[in-house]
């Protein structure tokens, strides 16, 4: 690392991975491998900005690195001009229920509404402040005097001409009205009618009468009309000086989990939907991600191959398939492998250089002991088929944390004393190395 990582940010990414999640900032200063999945998913970044819309599977074994990967690219695209609004589904969060689950997603995914300059969430205020502020700079430079009935005159045509492009979709009017109402209250400082608008587009309200009586827009956004609502802001975010709007949706197994067949099948259908949607031009400016295991994803009895439509669409070719060796990184499920020992090697030399950094002590653990301690990970009973790149970084940061309390301790010492096998690697490439680790630079 050439540059002193913010302790701030260095806190945040060590506690989020050893609790096992995926740190939200930072991850440029862990990041390592996955620049083919990377650049596949940064592709569909030109097909949005041109108007249209993409959709991609990230299938990966829990730990393995599918949400991480989700991440990237959402710090990628948001430094590149786009909002993101994310969501892990849950047993309340689903893209259908009887009771609401999936008006509580698109109420997740509103609330963590994140732009490059808000990036932990919470940024529609900012994103619809900053499109009015705009509009109005415009007008003002065009020689109208703020304040004046002529100012606001154009001022509201130069809205509707943003508005108008939305109209025409699904429930585009009420959407186009909500924006006017914000406008008033902005106007005219009016900070509980911009509240009142805000819990609008968060679905906040339960009953159209309060949402006429507050606002005067008869309609509210329910658990059959919220995916309408996800479409039309990704064309509003467009008109209003964005790229486009990436939906990244993680958690899959929840659905595959359900017990009912009737109800995943309704939530296989509004990925279905969604799917069509993408590949059919219906949606704009729009890219969805879906993160999911891989028997969430092939299971033909519970997973989204169970959904026929589903199923023909997804399912692999002939000449691109995991026992082909050749991979498709245009098609719509990217498939992760295992980092390799080399990418882990990379990914833990930074984690030391990132722990040291905020605990102020002096790292000097030599590449025999990275070495030795990725062997000793994959040498465990069962590793070969169980063990994940989450497992190994948790177990890393938990040496580093004792290192760094104790002075003189040894990678080799804290191993031993847990039981593991330890045995430094000096690039032992013999034909009796183990094939792991044959060839492995140090």
């Amino acid at each position: 690392m050439n540059k002193p990582v913010p302790k701030r940010i260095a806190s945040a990414v060590l506690n989020s991975l050893k609790g096992g999640v995926v740190p939200r900032v930072g991850l440029e200063y862990i990041q390592v491998g996955r620049s083919a999945e990377i650049n596949a998913l940064l592709h569909d970044v030109g097909i949005i900005e041109d108007g249209g819309s993409t959709f991609r599977f990230v299938v990966g074994r829990f730990g393995a690195g599918k949400s991480f990967l989700m991440q990237t690219i959402r710090s990628h695209v948001m430094d590149r001009g786009f909002v993101v609004i994310d969501a892990d589904l849950s047993p309340e969060r689903r893209f259908s229920g009887t009771k609401g689950q999936g008006l509580a997603t698109y109420r997740e995914l509103i609330r963590n509404m994140s732009v490059k300059t808000k990036p932990e969430g919470g940024a529609l205020p900012l994103i619809l402040e900053k499109w009015l502020s705009g509009i109005m700079s415009v007008t003002a430079a065009s020689g109208e005097i703020p304040g004046s009935e002529t100012f606001d005159t154009e001022v509201k045509k130069r809205i509707f001409a943003v508005t108008s492009e939305i109209e025409g979709m699904v429930n585009g009017f009420e959407f186009a009205k909500a924006l006017i109402c914000y406008y008033d209250g902005y106007r005219m400082g009016d900070d509980e009618k911009k509240s009142a608008v805000l819990r609008w587009f968060r679905a906040e309200y339960h009953t159209k009468s309060d949402a006429r009586r507050e606002l005067g827009i008869n309609f509210i956004i329910t658990d059959e009309s919220w995916y309408d609502f996800i479409k039309l802001f990704a064309s509003f975010l467009f008109q209003a000086g964005f790229k486009g709007m990436f939906v990244l949706i993680d958690e899959l197994a929840y659905l595959y989990n359900l017990h009912n067949r009737t109800t995943r099948q309704n939530n296989y259908e509004k990925i279905l939907a969604m799917y069509n949607d993408c590949l059919q031009g219906k949606a704009l400016h729009m890219g969805i991600i879906m993160g999911a295991v891989p028997q969430c994803i092939d299971d033909t009895e519970k997973g989204v191959f169970s959904y026929g439509a589903l199923r023909s669409r997804l399912t692999e070719g002939k000449f691109a398939s995991e026992n082909s060796g050749t991979k498709d990184m245009l098609a719509p499920i990217i498939r992760l492998k295992q980092l390799t020992v080399d990418e882990m090697y990379v990914l833990i030399e930074k984690l030391s250089e990132l722990h040291s950094g905020l605990y102020d002590y002096r790292n000097d653990i030599t590449k025999e002991e990275y070495a030795g301690f990725l062997k000793a990970e994959y040498e465990r009973v069962g590793a070969a088929e169980q063990i994940t790149p989450r497992e190994i970084i948790r177990d890393f940061i938990e040496i580093l944390n004792i290192i760094s309390q104790n002075p003189g301790r040894r990678v080799a010492d804290i191993l031993t004393g847990s039981g593991f096998t330890y045995s430094p690697v000096a690039g032992d490439t013999s034909a009796d190395a183990d094939p792991e680790f044959a060839g492995f630079e140090i």
